[in-house]
C-alpha cells in the first residue's frame, strides 16, 4: 500500500507538535492505541528530526511525514531519517522537485488559482488548502475544484471533531489535517483520534 492509499484509509492527518524528544513515544503511542497511525511531525520545534528518528524506528506501524517544511534541507533530513510525505504551509519549488526527485508526496499549502498552478505543473494532484478557515474554507475550495477539476484537496487549518463530517463529506476532499486530537494527555489524544477515525468512518 502507497502513502497517499495509506492516509485515503483514515482521511485524517494528525499534525503533530513535539516540544521535547520526551513527549514522542507516549503521544505516538497514543496515537496507535486511538486507531489513527499517522503523524505529520512538524519543523517548528528543534527536535523535529529526533522525533521523526524515533517515529520511524520504533513505530514502524505508523506513517510518519514531516511538516511545516519550508527548504529543501529539512526536507532532506526528514527524508533521509525516513519520512514518507513532506507537508509544507506554502507551495515551494524547491521541496516540490526534491520530493519529485525522492519519489515522496509533496503536499504544498495553495490558496490562490495561481499556486494551484504552480502544484500542479509539478505534478501534484493533491493540494494542501491552509490556513483552511482564514481562506473560506469549503467554498473557497469548490470554487478552485470548478477551475481545476484534477485536484483533490487536504484542507488544513480550522477544522476539528465539530466540522470534520462536514469536509469529509465534499468528495473532492481526501483527507483533513489538524491538531485537535493531539491536545491533553495520552489517554485523552488516545480517545480522540479514535472519535476522529470514527466519525470519518461515519462519512465514508
Amino acid at each position: 500500500m502507497n502513502t497517499n492509499e495509506f492516509i485515503s484509509q483514515y482521511k485524517v492527518v494528525p499534525v503533530v507538535v513535539f516540544n521535547t524528544v520526551e513527549e514522542v513515544r507516549p503521544k505516538l503511542a497514543a496515537m496507535v492505541k486511538g486507531g489513527l497511525p499517522i503523524a505529520e511531525i512538524t519543523y517548528r520545534t528543534a527536535c523535529a528530526g529526533e522525533a521523526i528518528k524515533i517515529a520511524v524506528e520504533e513505530f514502524p506501524e505508523m506513517l510518519v511525514g514531516a511538516g511545516t517544511v519550508i527548504n529543501k534541507a529539512q526536507a532532506e533530513e526528514a527524508i533521509s531519517l525516513g519520512a514518507k510525505f513532506i507537508v509544507s504551509p506554502g507551495f515551494s519549488e524547491e521541496v516540490a522537485a526534491y520530493c519529485n526527485e525522492k519519489e515522496i508526496p509533496y503536499l504544498g499549502g495553495c490558496v490562490t488559482p495561481t499556486e494551484v498552478m504552480t502544484a500542479i505543473s509539478y505534478g501534484c494532484k493533491i493540494i494542501k488548502f491552509f490556513p483552511c478557515s482564514n481562506y473560506g474554507g469549503l467554498p473557497t475550495m469548490k470554487a478552485l475544484a470548478a477551475a481545476f477539476p484534477q485536484v483533490t484537496f487536504l484542507p488544513t487549518g480550522g477544522i476539528s471533531d465539530t466540522n470534520l463530517a462536514e469536509y469529509l463529506s465534499w468528495n473532492k476532499i481526501f483527507a483533513v489535517g489538524g491538531s485537535w486530537m493531539m491536545k491533553g494527555s495520552p489517554d485523552e489524544i488516545a480517545e480522540k483520534c479514535k472519535q476522529a477515525v470514527e466519525i470519518a468512518k461515519s462519512v465514508n
